[in-house]
This record gives structure tokens, C-alpha cells and sequence, in this order.
């Protein structure tokens, strides 16, 4: 990709701590921005106004990511409002927590629906709109590595994600297009402490060699590598930005 003024970003989940800064990150970059949110609409708002206010074109947008309609919905009303879509970052996700013998089934499928479903969902209507030169960018996890109890729908919906990215790439061969996946440590976000002590949260900041939580801001500039010029011969990766975690 050349200059990014005029190029529109798509982020999903960017009422979340991640997808925010994400978000923000791109709109300095020089994209303009779409961000999505599934509730509140306070930290896509203000990234919106924020991204106004340096030049960029913005629009907040509500969305299920799990509803294929919603996810239509989105792309075409970026294209009406902003004329293209140029990059997505689907980073909408949940992570209730629970042992897989007492986590009720309801709750598992909401899981699924909304990080794996969800992110199917966006790569098929991403695949059917982008150009020449357009980034693909998921989110999976790098809890993976260590199979903690309690994770297991959450890293059962990660595990999916991480083998739709080399198919969908595969699948846009000839297109100039880019699927990757960032896969972070634990991050001090909300979605990340919520439920649990503080010594559990000191615990994990300790597993990395670099001895701390990744913040968004460490995730974003991942985002924005493979977003702009110098990520574009990395292409069906998993990128575990997570301090040497795992």
C-alpha cells in the first residue's frame, strides 16, 4: 500500500480497549476510520471525534458481528459513506471464562458466535469487497500456548480463527490482498482483568521475559505495520505480539 490518505480502515470491537487504540492508531496513520461497536458507544465515539479532528473522515457504526446482517450492513454503509473499503480489523471478541465441565453450553456458543462466527463473517464480506493492496487483519490469542484451565471456549474460538487466516489467504491468491492474524499476551484491558485478583493479574504480567502486561497501544502498532507499506510481503501469519509469553 502507497499513502494511506483517502484509504478507509474497517475496525470491529472498537469500544474495547484493543480495537480503540487500534482504531486510533490508523486514524494517525492517515486512514480513515470506521469503528464498530456491539454496545456502548462511548470509546468509538471518541476515537471518531478524535480521528475528525486530525483530518480524517470517521463513522461509528453498532454491530453483532455474529448477525451476517449487521456485517453486510457495515461494509455498505462504509462504501456509501466513505466510497472504499481498503483495510479490516475484526478485533470484536468475548472471553467469558469457565472449567469446560460446569461452563454452560449457552455460553460456549456465544463464544463461538462472536470471535470465530464473527470473524468468518467479516472475512467473507471483506474477501468479496476489497482491492488490489487490501489488508485482512484477525485477532487470535497467545493463550493458545498454554491451555490455562478455564480458557477452553475461548481458546477453542481463537484456534478456529488462527486456521481460517492461511485458507482465506490462499483463497485471494492473484489479488494482492493479505490475511494475517495478531496474537497477543495478556493485555491490561478491560475484557482481560475482568474476574480476576490482583495477584493472578501480577502472576500472568510475570510469565513474559519482558515481565509486564502488553498495553493496546503495543497491539496497535502491530495492527499498523501490517496495515501500511512495510507489511506487505507478510502474508498467512499468526503474529504473537506478546512480550516472549509463549
Amino acid at each position: 500500500m502507497s499513502d494511506p490518505n483517502g484509504k478507509v480502515a474497517i475496525v470491529t470491537g472498537a469500544s474495547g480497549g484493543i480495537g480503540g487504540a487500534v482504531a486510533a492508531r490508523l486514524a494517525a496513520d492517515g486512514f480513515d476510520v470506521v469503528a464498530t461497536y456491539a454496545g456502548h458507544s462511548t470509546v468509538a465515539d471518541a476515537v471518531i471525534a478524535q480521528a475528525k479532528k486530525i483530518g480524517r473522515r470517521g463513522l461509528a457504526v453498532k454491530v453483532d458481528v455474529a448477525c451476517a446482517e449487521d456485517v453486510e450492513q457495515l461494509f455498505s454503509a462504509t462504501l456509501d459513506t466513505l466510497g472504499r473499503v481498503d483495510v479490516v480489523v475484526n478485533s470484536a471478541g468475548i472471553m467469558p471464562m469457565g472449567l469446560i465441565a460446569e461452563l454452560d453450553v449457552d455460553v460456549f456458543d456465544k463464544v463461538i458466535a462472536t470471535n470465530l462466527r464473527g470473524t468468518f463473517l467479516v472475512f467473507s464480506q471483506a474477501a468479496k469487497l476489497l482491492g488490489n493492496g487490501g489488508r485482512i487483519i484477525a485477532f487470535s490469542s497467545s493463550v493458545l500456548a498454554k491451555s490455562f484451565p478455564t480458557y477452553g471456549a475461548y481458546i477453542a474460538s481463537k484456534a478456529g480463527v488462527e486456521g481460517l487466516v492461511p485458507v482465506l489467504a490462499n483463497e485471494l491468491r492473484g489479488r494482492n490482498i493479505t490475511v494475517n492474524a495478531v496474537a497477543p499476551g495478556p493485555v491490561g484491558t478491560e475484557l482481560f482483568l475482568k474476574g480476576k485478583t490482583p495477584e493472578q493479574i501480577a502472576t500472568l504480567g510475570k510469565l513474559a521475559p519482558l515481565e509486564r502486561l502488553g498495553t493496546p497501544d503495543d497491539v496497535a502498532r502491530v495492527v499498523s505495520f501490517l496495515a501500511g507499506p512495510d507489511g506487505e510481503w507478510v502474508n498467512a501469519q499468526i503474529l504473537r505480539a506478546n512480550g516472549g509469553f509463549a
